[in-house]
Formats: C-alpha cells, sequence, structure tokens
C-alpha cells in the first residue's frame, strides 16, 4: 500500500507531493503517537468532608483553544502547513457566570472584554465594544443573567451597565448621560430578579446599592457609609439568593444579606487573615445546601460558611499549582453544584464540584 502512494506521489506535481508527504508523515508513528506534556501537572486530592460529602477538582480553562476540542484530521494539516491560528486567551478575568446552556461567560477587564466559553458545543466567542463612539466598554467588572441568559455587564470605568443578548450582540447601556458620561461612579456587583423585573448594583464609591427597573430607572437605593447594620464601606459583589440579596461589604470585611424589601437581615465577618477571617473577600456564591463561598483575594483561598457564619471548611492557597489560586476574585455556583473560580493573577479559571448529601438524608423530598 505504502508502495502504491510512493508511486502516486512520484507522478503527482511537486505542490501535491509535497502535500502526500505531509500527510504521510502525520499518519506515521511517531507523529501519531501521543505525546507527553512534561510540564502536566496533577489535579490535587479529593477534599473529604463531613458526613460523607467532598470537593474534587474537575478541570481549568483559560483560553479559546481548550474549548474548541481536539482538531480534527484536516484542521492538523492545515496548521502543520500554515502555523496555528491566534488563540484568545484570558488576561485578567474577574467575574463570572453560568447560563441555562452550561455556557461559562468571563468578564475579563484586562482585555476589555467578556468571553464566552460553550464547551458542549466546542465554540467560543469573545464580546467588546473598544472603538465605538458612543457607549464604549473599557472596564467590565461583573456580571449576572436574567431568565433569558441576556448578559449584563458593569463597566467600573464608564459608569455604566452594557446589556448584551444570549447571543452576545449588543442592546443597550443603562446608566449613559447625554454628555457620554456614566450615571454611577464605580459599579461593581450586580444581579438581576427576572421575577420581580428588577435590577441591582452596587456603586461602591457612593457606598450605595442601586435598585432598577429594567429600564435602568432607579427605583431605591439601599444603605449609606458607615459601619452599621445596613451600611457600607467600599461594597463589592452581590448575590440573589432566593429572598436575600447578599452583598460583599468588602472594607467592613463581612458580608451583609438583605431582604428584598431592602431591610437589613443579618451579617457575618471577622477581618483577619486566618481561617474563618476575612481581609480581601471579592466573589460570594451559595451551594445547594445553603452554605456561603466567599473568596479572599489576599490568602488565596475559598472559605465556606453556614449562615451563622461558621466556617464549615477551606481550600485552596496562594500559588500556581491546580487547587491553588493567586488573587483570586469571582465564584459561581451552578445547579450541578458545579463552583467556578476565576484565578485571576493564574489567568484562569478553576472548576470543582461539590458532593453534598442527597436531598432525602437533608430532609428534602
Amino acid at each position: 500500500m505504502v508502495q502504491g502512494i510512493l508511486a502516486g506521489m512520484l507522478r503527482a506535481t511537486p505542490g501535491r507531493c509535497g502535500i502526500a508527504c505531509l500527510v504521510l508523515l502525520l499518519l506515521s508513528p511517531a507523529w501519531a503517537a501521543k505525546k507527553t506534556d512534561p510540564g502536566a501537572v496533577s489535579a490535587p486530592p479529593d477534599l473529604l468532608l463531613e458526613g460523607g460529602r467532598k470537593l474534587s477538582f474537575e478541570r481549568s480553562f483559560g483560553s479559546e483553544k481548550e474549548v474548541l476540542g481536539k482538531p480534527k484530521f484536516w484542521t492538523k494539516v492545515l496548521n502543520v502547513v500554515a502555523g496555528e491560528p491566534q488563540y484568545r486567551m484570558v488576561v485578567r478575568p474577574y467575574s463570572i457566570a453560568v447560563d441555562s446552556h452550561g455556557r461559562a461567560i468571563v468578564t475579563d477587564p484586562g482585555a476589555a472584554g467578556v468571553h464566552i466559553f460553550d464547551f458542549a458545543k466546542h465554540k467560543y466567542k469573545f464580546i467588546e465594544r473598544k472603538d465605538k463612539e458612543k457607549d464604549a466598554m473599557l472596564a467590565p467588572q461583573c456580571l449576572a443573567l436574567d431568565a433569558q441568559d441576556n448578559i449584563y455587564v458593569t463597566d467600573s470605568d464608564s459608569g455604566k451597565i452594557f446589556v448584551f443578548d444570549a447571543d452576545g450582540k449588543y442592546r443597550h447601556a443603562l446608566g449613559s448621560l447625554k454628555g457620554g458620561e456614566g450615571y454611577f461612579k464605580r459599579p461593581t456587583g450586580i444581579a438581576v430578579d427576572s421575577a420581580a423585573q428588577r435590577i441591582y448594583v452596587t456603586d461602591t464609591l457612593r457606598d450605595k446599592i442601586f435598585v432598577l427597573d429594567m429600564q435602568g430607572h432607579v427605583l431605591q437605593t439601599i444603605g449609606k457609609h458607615g459601619n452599621g447594620s445596613g451600611e457600607f464601606y467600599y461594597p463589592t459583589e452581590l448575590h440573589l439568593d432566593n429572598n436575600n440579596l447578599l452583598v460583599v461589604d468588602a472594607m467592613n470585611f463581612r458580608v451583609q444579606w438583605f431582604g428584598r424589601n431592602g431591610n437589613a437581615e443579618g451579617e457575618f465577618g471577622k477581618i483577619g487573615d486566618s481561617p474563618g477571617q476575612i481581609f480581601r473577600p471579592k466573589g460570594v456564591a451559595v451551594d445547594s445546601e445553603d452554605h456561603l463561598y466567599i473568596v479572599d483575594g489576599l490568602s488565596g483561598m475559598v472559605q465556606v460558611f453556614d449562615r451563622e457564619g461558621r466556617l464549615l471548611y477551606y481550600f485552596g492557597k496562594r500559588g500556581r499549582a491546580l487547587g491553588e489560586f493567586q488573587l483570586p476574585s469571582g465564584v459561581f455556583i451552578d445547579h450541578d453544584d458545579r463552583v467556578f473560580v476565576v484565578d485571576s493573577f493564574n489567568r484562569r479559571v478553576q472548576v470543582f464540584r461539590y458532593h453534598g448529601l442527597p436531598k432525602q438524608a437533608r430532609g428534602g423530598q
């Protein structure tokens, strides 16, 4: 068979001969053999918890190439001939959300855009509005999704909220004033209540939370500067959970929660850099057992508390290995209890899965 192929090559034109040689090279055992990555590192072991619960590491990702999957044969040939394309990578990721189709959506102020990773369909998209004369997106910070998977992004530099549809198409900006400025001084955290048609956004420099309708009109403000109950000192991330709005009150080193009416209902947090204490709180999320996950950017770990503020466990430390973090920021937990942690300075997202008790063991239906 090989002789027949060689004979065909001899009759071929020089260009075809080169391609045929390349095909044979790709099919040879040396190229077909699986290569070993000398820099490969092993995943961290499962973290075994009380009552048979556990936290397991699933994967890490940070580039377009990872979502596209293994290239097909002719793509490999083209890559050898023309060189691999330039794949986009995250630069300084900050916040993350996962939509109803399992797509991971990541804000990236370092790249002035938003990445959409669709692992199920092996697709990737990057959203940006860099060079627009009106409503350019400069520093996308946090994001939230509504019931239709529309994407709401706060921009800490422009002072606006950018709204994109589920396909990443720009729809409009909220808080855009006539002169081009934004209404908010420094919008950061955002949450969307689709049922009540409300948008919550923290204005960190104003020490307030603004409650908007879906058209961006201000309906109510929550909080003022201070360290008392219902007061803030640089509030940042938000998380809407059932009837509670969780607020990271960053420079008060605590998390507060409010009812939908804006009344303060509870808080926890104690300043410090040891487990159970908070020093640089970033993202906040809640799992299926109502445990609160708080990212601490300084210590490089994620701490998990109950509603009374008792530390249940923590994972991570400062470092570059899998399971370690450098300046982590956003966190999101999906319906399958997959925990997505934005590992900002390591330019990646790490994914874990929390394995809790079955509903029957928790007293569920």
